[in-house]
């Protein structure tokens, strides 16, 4: 079983439903979830929010937040995950934001990654320091994102 099947399976067994708030993972997680047959019965939808502006605008990430610690900081994966919630009408809200590299824009390590999970048990962040290539992080950031889930839930 995949770590997405595992999610869906057991998204469904509790009837709940997931949305996703998406940065650096770019849709991916969303694609990763819709793969599984059955996952329409739970994923109501994913937001790809790339540009720091439509975190703000589209999930409600704080201003000020935003502007003082940037675009890639564990309150913001907190804020996009509940956005994801209340924006899809998903009990589970998951978020990626991180810097994939080659290059790091506001000069955080290239690898550092922030994953939010919301939902009626509450939030949790998963703060993550990954190395490999741009490729490798945003793939290792869905998979770690898959099994944070699973431990939330």
């Amino acid at each position: 079983m995949t770590p997405a099947e595992g999610v869906i399976g057991r998204l469904a067994e509790l009837g709940l439903t997931v949305g996703t708030a998406e940065s650096l993972t770019g849709g991916r997680l969303v694609a990763t979830l819709v793969d599984v047959p059955g996952a329409s019965a739970v994923v109501r939808g994913g937001v790809v929010a790339y540009a720091t502006e439509l975190k703000r605008s589209v999930l409600g990430v704080d201003a000020e937040l935003l502007e003082s610690q940037g675009p890639v900081h564990p309150e913001v994966a907190r804020q996009m995950a509940v956005g994801a919630c209340r924006i899809l009408g998903a009990d589970v809200g998951i978020s990626t934001t991180g810097i994939a590299g080659p290059t790091s824009p506001d000069g955080q390590p290239i690898g550092t990654v922030h994953i939010g999970i919301a939902g009626a048990a509450g939030i949790r962040i998963f703060s993550l320091r990954l190395t490999g290539d741009r490729e490798q992080i945003r793939s290792e950031s869905v998979r770690r994102a898959l099994e944070a889930v699973r431990q939330v839930i």
